[in-house]
């Protein structure tokens, strides 16, 4: 049996369920590698690994959900409003997105990583760094003319009313 005639057999409810189970999952996946390294080698040798991963994935993720959508070569900041809805984490946190003109601002209001290092009285994931990596090269993926600009993310927080805060803007770019 093919694995797609066995998803088949399930209810929307059920596929629902099983995608927020699979997106557990990942980032579990995701912590676990990383607290392993972390503990092994610290947190500069995790934070090394964590971009690299972070590099090459965003780019595969964004390229995937780009497809997924139909979006043009250049989807523009709606087109990364909705990328940005479908990442593996994105029903897993809670945030807010927001476009006003030529900017679009996402907000991770409530971050499962940082909220489960807390649980378990861990120090802060120090996230900036690999999100201006990870945020940047998606939004370029989706379309080359969108910058990132991190606003607020730990250790660098300048909004304590969020989890990180991030900047798209689309620039002008001469057609070559």
């Amino acid at each position: 049996m093919k694995n797609y005639e066995n998803l088949s057999s399930f209810s929307k409810d059920e596929l629902i369920r099983l995608i927020e189970i699979y997106s557990k999952n990942w980032l579990a996946m995701d912590g676990v590698w990383f607290q392993s390294v972390e503990r092994r080698d610290g947190m500069d040798a995790a934070m090394y690994h964590d971009a690299e991963a972070w590099r090459r994935f965003t780019v595969i993720e964004a390229k995937r959900i780009k497809e997924f959508l139909g979006l043009p070569e250049r989807a523009g900041l709606e087109g990364l409003a909705k990328a940005l809805r479908l990442r593996f984490y994105a029903n897993l946190n809670e945030d807010e997105l927001t476009i006003e003109g030529d900017r679009l601002v996402y907000t991770m209001v409530k971050c499962r990583v940082q909220t489960a290092r807390g649980r378990k009285g861990m120090p802060f994931h120090p996230c900036r760094p690999v999100g201006c990596i990870e945020y940047a090269g998606f939004a370029r993926t989706i379309d080359d003319r969108i910058s990132c600009r991190c606003l607020s993310c730990y250790p660098e927080v300048t909004d304590e009313g969020c989890c990180c805060k991030w900047e798209f803007a689309l620039e002008d770019v001469e057609e070559a």
